[in-house]
């Protein structure tokens, strides 16, 4: 007899494309795993799959090599942020507050 799987769907966005893969994977594989053998690998060679930080329907996941996957789960693959968004609004701020400062007589 076969054995069970489940179809999941694994997404990637660089910053100049992104990827959607549908994925077929025994039933009780694992999201690691699952990202592994997605394929993203071939469409992004630059992305160390083995470590990128992942997560299930924009919730990361704190340990992808242990967490079961449920068919239709959509795994996404997250890349580093370009910058702290609170770093960007503390300068944000700063600069309204400076600009209204040399505004006022």
């Amino acid at each position: 007899m076969a054995e069970p799987v489940i179809e999941v769907e694994v997404v990637y966005a660089a910053v100049d494309r992104q990827c959607l893969l549908t994925v077929v994977v025994p039933q009780g594989t694992t999201l690691r795993a699952a990202v592994l053998v997605s394929g993203m690998g071939r469409e992004f060679p630059e992305v160390d799959l083995a470590n990128c930080p992942v997560g299930i329907f924009g919730k990361q996941v704190a340990d992808p090599d242990t967490r079961v996957l449920q068919a239709g789960d959509r795994i996404e693959m997250y890349r580093a942020l370009l910058a702290d968004p609170k770093e960007i609004r503390r300068q944000r701020a700063a600069k309204a507050a400076e600009a209204k400062r040399l505004s006022q007589p």
